[in-house]
């Protein structure tokens, strides 16, 4: 009898974000092959861009505050100054 067994679990590394009128995402990090990827600064980044933005088009942000834990890729500098850009004076990191 042969019992063949995965050498990592299976994971999963998604992005959500929540304000008052509803759930914006999920979004999944992920490569080519749909294999679940860590997220760096760059990844971070290009969701920000490619899937945020576009999610936030059209709202009023004038009372929109982003909030993110102090993960790497959410505190290096390009990161800041773009949610920055987006939210001045409205980015907290806790």
């Amino acid at each position: 009898m042969i019992h063949e067994k995965p050498l990592h679990a299976q994971r999963a590394t998604v992005w959500c974000g929540f304000w008052a009128g509803g759930v914006i995402g999920p979004y999944f990090f992920e490569n080519e092959a749909g294999n679940a990827v860590t997220v760096n600064g760059v990844r971070y980044r290009n969701m920000i861009m490619e899937f945020l933005w576009p999610q936030l088009d059209g709202m009023d942000m004038e009372d929109m505050w982003f909030q993110q834990d102090v993960t790497t890729c959410h505190t290096v500098r390009k990161t800041a100054e773009l949610l920055r850009e987006k939210f001045p004076g409205r980015v907290i990191f806790i």
